[in-house]
Order: C-alpha cells, then sequence, then structure tokens
C-alpha cells in the first residue's frame, strides 16, 4: 500500500512545501494538495517546489476540475512539470465543489468530466486531442506519462471512473462504503473491456493518531461536511431513499443546512455541526497507531492501493511522524 499526505495551499508556500519533504522522509510516496483558486494559493506553482525538493514524490491536485482552466492549459501545465522532474505528477479529477461554487458556477457534468479525462490525459501524453472542435497536440512533450484518478461517490459518476480513470478517488474511509464502491467501479471497467486491476483505488480521508477521541474527532468532524455537499447533490439527484446510493452515506445530512465555504476543509467549521460522532469514526482513521494499521489493513483487503492521509488539523507534524514510524512501516 502507498501513503499519500493531503495539505491545502495555504501561504506560505514554503510550510507547504517543508511538510511534503518531511512526509517524504517519513517514506510518503504521494503529495496531493487543495485545488480551488480563491480559497487556496495556486497548486501547481507550489508542486514545482516540492518536485524540486523532494526526490521521488509524485504530486497532484485532490481534485481539480474541467471548468477553472482550459484543457489544453491544464495539459501543457503537468506536461512542464513532468519534463522537468521526469513524470512526478498525477491528475486527479472530478466535477469540482468548492472550486466552481466559490466562484459562482455550478459542478461540471459527468460528460464533460468524462471528455476531459481524455483530453488532458492525450495531450500531456503527447497524442492529438480534440478541443472546442479543434485539433490540438502539444509538439514538445517527448515520453511524457499522466495518470487520471477520478473522484467519485454516486453511481453515475462510479461507472465513468471505471470506463475511463487510471485511478479512483474514494474521500472517505468508511469500508462498507469502500467495499460497495470499489465494486462499482472494478464492474464497469470489465464492462467497458478494460482489466479492473489497472485501476489504481485510492481512499483518502483524515488521519489523527492520538489517545483522545473526542479532540480528534473535533479536530477531524470538518470533513463530514466536506464529503455532505457531495452526499447533499447524490439526494438531489435521486431521492432521500434510492437504491442507487447507500442509505449508509446518505442518511446523516438531513439535519444539514448549507455550507460556508471559507471555512472548508478546516478544524472546527461551523457549518459541519449536524456530522455525528459516528460518521467521523467511519469515514476517518482515530485513535492510536494500532488501530489505524488495523483499519488500514481492512481497506487494503478491499483492495485498495494508497491511503492519502488529510492533514487539516492541530498535529500535521505528528501524524506524518507516527506514520513514518509506526503505520507506513507495517505495510512495507
Amino acid at each position: 500500500m502507498d501513503f499519500g499526505l493531503v495539505l491545502q495551499t495555504d501561504p506560505p508556500a514554503s510550510s507547504v512545501v517543508s511538510l511534503m519533504r518531511r512526509a517524504e522522509r517519513n517514506g510518503f510516496r504521494y503529495g496531493w494538495t487543495f485545488d480551488s483558486a480563491v480559497l487556496w494559493q495556486e497548486p501547481f506553482v507550489i508542486y514545482s517546489q516540492i518536485l524540486e525538493h523532494t526526490q521521488r514524490m509524485t504530486v497532484g491536485p485532490m481534485v481539480t476540475n474541467p471548468g477553472t482552466r482550459t484543457w489544453e492549459v491544464t495539459a501543457s501545465t503537468f506536461a512542464t512539470l513532468n519534463d522537468m522532474f521526469g513524470n512526478r505528477t498525477v491528475c486527479g479529477i472530478g466535477r469540482g465543489d468548492s472550486a466552481m461554487r466559490v466562484a459562482g458556477r455550478k459542478p461540471n457534468t459527468l460528460a464533460r468530466l468524462g471528455e476531459a479525462i481524455d483530453v488532458i490525459r492525450d495531450l500531456a501524453e503527447g497524442r492529438d486531442a480534440q478541443v472546442d472542435g479543434q485539433r490540438l497536440r502539444i509538439p514538445w512533450v517527448r515520453e511524457g506519462r499522466l495518470p487520471v484518478w477520478m473522484a467519485a461517490y454516486g453511481p453515475k459518476a462510479l461507472a465513468l471512473a471505471g470506463r475511463k480513470a487510471d485511478g479512483f478517488i474514494l474521500q472517505l474511509a468508511d469500508p462498507f462504503l469502500t467495499e460497495w464502491m470499489v465494486k462499482a467501479v472494478r464492474a464497469a471497467a470489465v464492462e467497458a473491456g478494460r482489466d479492473p486491476s489497472d485501476v489504481t483505488i485510492c481512499v483518502a480521508a483524515p488521519a489523527y493518531v492520538g489517545d483522545d477521541p473526542a479532540h480528534a474527532r473535533e479536530q477531524c468532524r470538518w470533513f463530514g461536511g466536506m464529503v455532505g455537499n457531495h452526499v447533499a447533490d447524490l439526494v438531489a439527484r435521486y431521492g432521500e431513499h434510492s437504491d442507487m446510493v447507500p442509505e449508509a452515506l446518505t442518511a446523516y445530512i438531513k439535519e444539514r443546512h448549507g455550507y460556508d465555504y471559507s471555512h472548508h476543509g478546516r478544524a472546527g467549521n461551523p457549518s459541519t455541526d449536524f456530522v455525528p460522532d459516528e460518521i467521523v469514526d467511519r469515514f476517518c482513521l482515530l485513535g492510536p497507531a494500532e488501530a489505524h494499521i488495523e483499519k488500514l489493513q481492512t481497506l487494503r483487503e478491499l483492495g485498495v492501493d494508497q491511503f492519502a492521509l488529510y492533514a487539516m488539523h492541530d498535529a500535521r507534524e505528528a501524524v506524518i511522524d507516527a506514520y513514518g514510524e509506526q503505520v507506513i512501516p507495517a505495510f512495507c
């Protein structure tokens, strides 16, 4: 199992770079960041510094979207980083939540997302692609490689990930839901004539190592609110009691009343008071290192290839070190 670290690009950027260097020293192989131009600093600028100051780390957004940048710009940016640092990027992509909504736009459609996955990958790897009716190719790309991993929750999105994406990003660590969603992605891959083992499975969630469960929950409750944005979209599309979406995912948002993106992804987010302790425990990894190892072993048995650790809490350095000293060695 691989391990990744997920950060927001809050200033100063040097702090993000420093934490990623610390993560690499502790055995993390992936460095991910949020990508929301209004809320945080531009991640692709910071990726160049992370790549410059690490040796092996692969970097990418968790997640970008097809709406805030034109597709040829996204592809060229990845291709430039790969040309400079040797194919050490991955494109996490989704419909767009905070990046689109904060700017007053709706998330992208799945049809647009599916088209963008193909175009961005093709252009970044040096192939021709059709963009707005224009045939394009980036002529200077040589031996470029860009895996595109798609974030998804709902049945149609899971099917799209299985058909088109190189990897699937699931932003929660509940074993029951992980098993259900991984099966859906793999079934779609088989139906599309793909080898389902070719789709990398990445689970992303907050992790907090310690012996104070109440404090850990309060530091990670924001995550239930973030996931709740996507769940609310699913409920709006499929209804509260649908066979298409597990009630284990949708039931907890009944008391949700709006969302303030100015606190997005931050401990103490006041828009997450509807998130019960049970959801925090299910969606996140909390407790002593042994509890993390046990849950990660369960996820690995379900087919998870990478755990990406959200470190938006008051113990970032401590959790990176704890994983390096106790958790990651258990999976080497």
